[in-house]
């Protein structure tokens, strides 16, 4: 199915919330309400009124930055409003490489923040911390016993990684983290996942796995096990993310903006502060080419910083072609520079308001995982009732 058209984004600036205090009582006041309806209503769904699901996530290792929030985050706060989604941060994914433990939870944190400065709602999607809900691992295991190695051995981020670290570097979870992707999507039986380029390798091995395992343990031979029958997961399709959201580094034009890469003069940083934003565009790689334009496969740094300006300044293409096509790299720089200082002064504003309530913080994750548990539990019990596993 083409699910294109769907991932459209909303307005470019993140819902405010007045007060985090409100907000902390609402959200437990809204907690409870839930629960009571949840245990009293006897009205079940009609079919016509189940969102589909999308489930999504960010790994929290380096600083969440320009590419991750215009190519995903702020994607999503459109999707809550229209899908029933889940929102994690990919802990268990960070720990594949070399990690500082010192960090890892305060960064973990700071991304849950992030998430919702950036207007995702935690009474409209569930929030929460991938090693928070176990049966993420306990399903990549169930997965990895029918994974066949030479899928494994294909994926291209497995090569790329594990040549640049060595062989002494590099543990077996660089191998088979692509099961525990596939795991997190697969738990919660999602209709669709956002991907971009570098990730649909990842979700053709996710598609194949559901395939496998449900012509493997699934219909009558589940059926006979005293299962429901049918099929075990589902099969998600992909969201493919809006043209023009594929956001790339600032010193190379033909790089994606990346955590990893070496120099942080590549990316601008959601929590950067403004001097560091306009000392990061007045540096950027540009070229030599008279005027500024779209498209052109000889301009990749134009093109990038157009594409940029556009998003955070929510014009259309059209009226950014026509504003800058005249302009020199120096009076533009300055524009842009203006419009992402505007952008994401109100998403860093209330980043600190968030981190300055952990209260409010932790009851977001604690709830959003309890959501989450409820979804994960039922597949976990199904596939394990299919393998063949004695009922616990």
């Amino acid at each position: 199915m083409s699910v294109s058209h769907v991932a459209v984004l909303s307005s470019c600036r993140p819902r405010f919330v007045p007060s985090l205090s409100c907000a902390s009582t609402f959200l437990r006041s809204r907690i409870r309400c839930c629960s009571t309806l949840s245990a009293t209503s006897s009205e079940t769904p009609t079919p016509t009124s189940v969102k589909k699901r999308v489930v999504s996530g960010v790994q929290p290792t380096g600083s969440i930055h320009l590419g991750n929030y215009l190519g995903a985050i702020r994607n999503w706060v459109a999707l809550q409003n229209v899908y029933d989604t889940l929102f994690f941060i990919v802990d268990l994914h960070a720990i594949t490489l070399p990690y500082d433990t010192q960090q890892l939870s305060k960064a973990t944190r700071s991304t849950a923040a992030v998430y919702l400065a950036c207007g995702v709602d935690p009474l409209k999607a569930s929030v929460f911390v991938q090693s928070h809900v176990r049966a993420h691992v306990e399903l990549m295991w169930l997965l990895s016993s029918t994974t066949p190695i030479g899928w494994l051995n294909k994926m291209i981020q497995f090569k790329e990684k594990s040549r640049k670290a060595g062989d002494e570097e590099v543990g077996v979870a660089l191998l088979t983290y692509p099961v525990l992707m596939a795991s997190d999507i697969l738990l919660y039986q999602s209709d669709l996942v956002p991907v971009g380029e570098d990730q649909k390798q990842h979700l053709e091995l996710t598609r194949d796995l559901a395939e496998r395992v449900n012509n493997l343990y699934g219909g009558r031979k589940w059926k006979k096990l005293g299962g429901r029958g049918g099929t075990i997961f589902k099969v998600p399709e992909p969201l493919i993310p809006p043209a023009g959201a594929r956001i790339m580094s600032l010193t190379d034009g033909l790089s994606k903006m990346s955590k990893s890469a070496p120099s942080d003069q590549s990316r601008i940083n959601i929590l950067d502060p403004k001097d560091l934003i306009a000392n990061k565009i007045k540096r950027c790689k540009t070229d030599s080419f008279p005027s500024l334009e779209f498209d052109n496969s000889e301009r990749p740094e134009c093109n990038n910083l157009l594409s940029i300006y556009q998003l955070v300044s929510g014009k259309t293409k059209e009226e950014v072609a026509q504003e800058c096509q005249n302009m020199n790299w120096g009076t533009f720089k300055a524009l842009l520079t203006d419009a992402l200082i505007d952008h994401l002064h109100p998403i860093q504003v209330r980043y600190e308001e968030i981190m300055s309530d952990s209260g409010y913080l932790d009851e977001v994750l604690a709830q959003g995982a309890r959501n989450a548990a409820d979804i994960a539990d039922t597949t976990l019990h199904n596939v394990y009732q299919a393998m063949g596993f004695l009922k616990r």
